[in-house]
């Protein structure tokens, strides 16, 4: 089967990720594939369209072009409201879209009539998320790094040193959650040298967590007194939190901000999931701090765009595999096939086909059983 592959250029604030890689490009135009990448999508990272055409693809000079001619579209963030009107009933869209907290791109796509496949809901055998992952893995370890400048005196926080010195006691960072984002944030923390603690409720990941970095790392259970104690303690909170396809849910409420040092520093990595702090709201690369009540925010919705290069090879080596099963099998095979990929099924000729989506927003669901089935 031969599909048209189109790669748009992302229109996000400050997203210079690409969804194929020249090498996966090459990898698609082996197996008979016809590609079509927008002209400048990988440029601001060293993908040019020189090398692009090199590994098998032809070059669009519009966005219209690329969405007018492929079949399957493969992208990194949500779309944006133009490029969901120009979606068709008979395109499949691959990318993340993280719809619980965005009811009108959810609204969009069911009006296109699109088939929508959704990088964080994909699952493998193990119930893990695998495309979620190395993106979880990026975030966790700027988290620490964009949370150690915020906290910089000149740029709003607190004059804090992560590390410290001899003779001055290290910064205290709570990470709330211990998964893949809390466990790579816990590692960059301690890598500098700070005094770091993981909240998690699941008592067997913390005796994994345990395992892995031994004593340098202090590992409670998050019940709510332990939250309120550390959270007034600590000069960076990470909120590392997942309900996979859901809402985060809301760990920190306003009333708690008034127990923290002034300066203090608020990261929510799950603010693309609508956020866990209830003070959180989406910023961009441009502009990526407030601060309420005297405490910084940092609310990045697409943080790993910042590395933008390593967060491309690292999704790509990810998607490559699916992509190749959608467009070699054509999308209903390939999610009759195989479950996990079936997982990542959300939107579907006017339909929502992912259940915590369809409950966050509120809208009836349709099992994705019964239309490859």
């Amino acid at each position: 089967m031969v599909t048209r592959i189109g790669v748009p250029k992302e229109i996000k604030n400050h997203e210079y990720r690409v969804g194929l890689t020249p090498a996966s490009v090459r990898e698609l135009a082996a197996d008979g594939h016809a590609l079509l990448v927008q002209s400048g999508a990988g440029a601001e990272i060293g993908f040019s369209d020189e090398a692009y055409r090199a590994a098998g693809a032809d070059i669009a000079d519009t966005a219209e072009e690329v969405f007018a001619k492929a079949e399957l579209i493969v992208k990194v963030k949500e779309p944006q409201p133009a490029e969901c009107r120009r979606l068709r009933p008979d395109q499949v869209l691959f990318t993340y879209l993280h719809l619980a907290p965005d009811p009108e791109q959810a609204r969009l796509l069911m009006e296109s009539g699109c088939t929508a496949i959704a990088y964080e809901t994909v699952t493998d055998r193990a119930g893990r998320l695998p495309l979620l992952a190395p993106m979880s893995e990026i975030a966790g370890r700027m988290a620490i790094q964009v949370g150690a400048v915020a906290l910089q005196k000149s740029t709003g926080g607190s004059g804090i040193l992560l590390g410290g010195v001899p003779g001055v006691l290290p910064g205290k960072v709570l990470v709330i959650g211990g998964g893949v984002v809390g466990a790579n944030a816990a590692r960059m923390a301690m890598g500098l040298g700070a005094d770091v603690t993981v909240a998690d409720r699941s008592m067997p990941r913390l005796a994994q967590l345990d395992d892995l970095f031994g004593p340098r790392l202090k590992t409670v259970h998050a019940s709510a007194d332990t939250l309120d104690r550390l959270i007034a303690d600590s000069d960076l909170v990470i909120g590392a939190v997942l309900v996979p396809g859901g809402a985060a849910p809301k760990l920190i409420r306003r009333d708690q901000l008034a127990g923290m040092r002034r300066g203090s520093v608020l990261v929510d990595v799950a603010i693309d999931q609508g956020g866990c702090f209830e003070t959180s709201r989406a910023t961009t690369h441009s502009d990526p701090t407030y601060v309420v009540d005297g405490i910084v925010h940092y609310c990045v919705a697409n943080m790993p765009g910042a590395v933008a290069r390593t967060s491309t090879e690292a999704l790509n080596h990810a998607t490559l595999p699916f992509v190749q099963a959608l467009a070699g099998k054509g999308w209903k095979r390939a999610l009759a096939e195989d479950p996990h990929l079936l997982e990542g099924l959300n939107v579907h000729a006017g339909h929502l086909t992912y259940a915590a989506v369809a409950d966050a927003l509120g809208q009836p669901f349709t099992d994705p059983r019964g239309i490859v089935g």
